[in-house]
């Protein structure tokens, strides 16, 4: 693969920061757009002096269209995450979604980017019609009356403007669909990070076994994605991918939330008793991958589960005192 300039949007966040370093390693040129206002540049602190840095709202079209100039391919992962969210400002998720992905767009054709690599997510197909689950799965907004889908909504609409403005201006644009990844330092609002929070202080409270209540039966199950897996795979597709094709980038070992929330508490050196509670309207049951078409491309998934855990749970039990203070949104304990 030889060396690019890249624009990376949402840079600050847990993947973006993850794959500017990996492109970085790998000898690209990378800048940065971001406004932290879900991430935080202090994750690129140790490479800050090998990147340009645009501090920037995603949806302030001059400064996207000036980022753009001097760049041969932009990786677009500005965006709104974190399932709490989709509930609490789905009207925000929308507008970034869909400015941003405009900008993103036009600041292309304006400094003749002819490269483009959009993260889209799992989201856009709710609940799979079979599971694994390939590219080819029909997207869907099953009930637009409920906010959880403006994040899989505003995805769909990024995975159309891409696709359709990539088949007259662009020479190659490729669609990466990440699935449940996962790492230290990943943000607050996820599954593993609440459940290892969670136990953390249970353990303190409580001897013996713990009750643990859930959201759903614990039944559900997800493909967790260790961090260093998900830049692999990234890198495969940014190297080899096919214009105007959409990759699943994910491991396909599925795992239940209940399995997961027992290696939390294996962390901890604790046996637990699940309580299962109802799920949030419009979760998903089951959702695992089918990542043939990124195998094809050479990609393999490295990091079990049960042994990439163990470092998120670290992560998170001895920075605990950096857990932002409590919203008003409702407590999510479950996989998005």
């Amino acid at each position: 693969m030889s060396a690019k300039n890249y624009l990376v949007t949402g840079g600050t966040g847990f993947i973006g920061s993850a794959v500017v370093q990996r492109l970085l390693r790998d000898g690209h040129r990378v800048r940065v757009l971001d406004n932290d206002s879900r991430g935080s540049a202090d994750r690129l602190r140790d490479v800050m002096s090998e990147l340009e840095f645009v501090r920037a709202d995603i949806r302030d079209a001059e400064t996207v269209r000036r980022a753009c100039h001097g760049v041969e391919s932009v990786i677009h992962l500005a965006y709104v995450n974190g399932t709490e969210f989709f509930y609490t400002k789905p009207d925000l998720i929308l507008d970034v979604a869909v400015t941003g992905m405009m900008n993103v767009l036009n600041g292309c054709r304006a400094a003749s980017v002819r490269e483009l690599a959009l993260a889209s997510s799992s989201e856009v197909y709710q609940t799979p019609p079979t599971v694994p689950t390939d590219e080819s799965a029909p997207l869907s907004v099953p009930d637009p009356l409920n906010p959880r889908y403006s994040y899989g909504g505003g995805k769909i609409i990024s995975e159309l403007l891409a696709i359709n403005y990539g088949r007259v201006h662009f020479d190659r644009v490729v669609i990466f669909r990440p699935h449940n990844v996962y790492g230290p330092n990943m943000g607050w609002e996820h599954v593993l990070p609440q459940f290892v929070l969670r136990l953390k202080e249970l353990c303190t409270a409580s001897s013996g076994t713990i009750h643990f209540p859930i959201q759903g039966t614990g039944s559900e199950t997800r493909a967790f994605t260790h961090i260093d897996d998900f830049t692999d795979g990234l890198a495969f597709l940014l190297d080899r991918g096919e214009h105007l094709n959409i990759y699943h980038v994910g491991s396909d070992e599925e795992t239940s939330v209940a399995e997961a929330a027992r290696e939390v508490a294996r962390y901890f050196g604790r046996a637990i008793e699940i309580q299962p509670g109802p799920l949030q309207p419009g979760s998903t049951l089951r959702r695992c991958p089918d990542i043939t078409k990124l195998r094809r491309l050479g990609f393999a998934p490295r990091v079990a589960f049960r042994a990439g855990l163990p470092g998120v749970a670290r992560w998170y039990d001895e920075h605990a005192h950096l857990r932002p203070q409590a919203s008003s949104a409702p407590p999510i304990s479950r996989a998005a």
